[in-house]
């Protein structure tokens, strides 16, 4: 069985993820739409997509498509997602699910009443720290887990002025200054798929910005903002806890590596940084960098493929990490760009086959409200100087 995709948002990012749904066997055609029109047209001649539509009701009315991937601005996606499963369609979205927990209520409400297809497109759950430490975790290496840091370090000088620019238009600065803790999801994510619990209360502290240039200015942003950096510590179910770092203005090479992760067990403990990562025993230190790194700056023989299959090594020349399983990849998506640690081609397939039906979406919307609510309380706390606040739970889903 195949079905239709239609892309809502012609921008970089629903650019980047055009060509691999439709070069993804179980789509038969895909189609987009914009509201920069032209934006659309563009996108469907450069990725030979099937057509446009003029609008998102447009899409939604059309009996064909089956199923929307939504690429809209971050703080616009709970009420498309709504719609969109209203109308009979599956959905993927983009980070984050929402921005405010009635949005998240009435996203699970939907999926729940509908019973269609809901994933967030969280690339931290195919991080290869994360991947690490699922199979060590797996194995009982860590012991049980007490304590986990997840942070996204992207400062705003390194490609985020521009982003802004290019979807903000000239009222740029208003949306520029996004509050970083309702983006939570590339550090929460990375932590809580890993371990199987969820945060039950938080504090948190911002930093207000003094760069004076508008952006994460209150009397501009569109969101009452001044917060430029967040940093909050969350209480886990079940004991443990985690801490979250968001930082937009920070001396950090985040080109390099944007998330990173530390897990400590009482048997065990692994770090990342930007560039290495290690597991930790009472014994000693094992550097386990050469896992994790992202092969697309590797040769075809390099010796550090040596062990994978002759056949797969185009796969991890093209962007996965040894510890990811590209033999599960279509061939006709292992030999088109990846991103984000070798996310994007599992994120592509694992929506298609949940639409399918062969497997469930890894991050649905009951996962997907853990990795996201956590962060809008945490920025509430924040602006009340870091009071203790409760996390509300959805539960884990069906």
């Amino acid at each position: 069985m195949t079905f239709t995709l239609g892309i809502v948002g012609a921008g970089q990012f629903g650019g980047q993820f055009a060509e691999l749904f439709n070069s993804h066997p179980a789509i038969s055609r895909v189609f987009v739409t914009d509201l920069i029109a032209t934006r659309a047209s563009d996108l469907a001649r450069s990725a030979n997509l099937s057509g446009i539509h003029d609008s998102f009701e447009t899409m939604l009315a059309d009996p064909q498509i089956d199923a929307v991937a939504i690429f809209t601005q971050r703080w616009s996606h709970g009420p498309l997602v709504v719609q969109a499963l209203r109308a009979g369609k599956h959905v993927y979205s983009a980070v984050p699910m929402a921005i405010t927990a009635d949005e998240i209520a009435a996203i699970i409400d939907a999926v729940r009443e509908t019973g269609l297809v809901y994933m967030m497109g969280e690339t931290s759950y195919y991080n290869p720290a994360a991947v690490l430490a699922r199979a060590k975790l797996d194995t009982g290496a860590f012991g049980r887990l007490f304590y986990a840091e997840g942070d996204y370090v992207h400062d705003m000088d390194l490609g985020f002025y521009e982003a802004y620019q290019y979807s903000g238009g000239p009222d740029w600065r208003r949306t520029a200054s996004y509050p970083p803790m309702l983006y939570p999801t590339h550090a929460i994510g990375g932590v809580l798929s890993v371990w199987p619990t969820f945060a039950r209360h938080v504090t948190a502290v911002g930093m207000v910005d003094d760069r004076g240039d508008g952006v994460f200015d209150r009397s501009v942003s569109a969101f009452d903002n001044d917060f430029s950096n967040t940093t909050a510590f969350f209480e886990l179910d079940g004991g443990g806890s985690m801490r979250t770092n968001e930082f937009r203005r920070v001396g950090y090479p985040s080109f390099i590596r944007e998330s990173r992760f530390r897990y400590f067990g009482t048997d065990a403990s692994f770090e990342q940084v930007a560039t290495g990562a290690w597991w930790y025993t009472r014994e000693g230190a094992q550097d386990v960098s050469a896992l994790l790194e992202s092969s697309s700056s590797l040769s075809i023989d390099d010796p550090r493929l040596a062990h994978i299959d002759p056949a797969l090594r185009p796969a991890f020349v093209a962007g996965y990490a040894q510890v990811h399983d590209p033999s599960r990849i279509p061939p006709t998506l292992r030999a088109l760009p990846n991103g984000h640690e070798g996310s994007h081609h599992f994120l592509v397939d694992d929506f298609a086959r949940a639409v399918e039906g062969t497997a469930a979406a890894p991050v649905n919307a009951w996962l997907a409200a853990r990795f996201t609510l956590p962060g809008i309380v945490a920025h509430e706390s924040a602006r009340r100087d870091g009071e203790r606040l409760s996390i509300p739970d959805f539960g884990a889903g069906a």
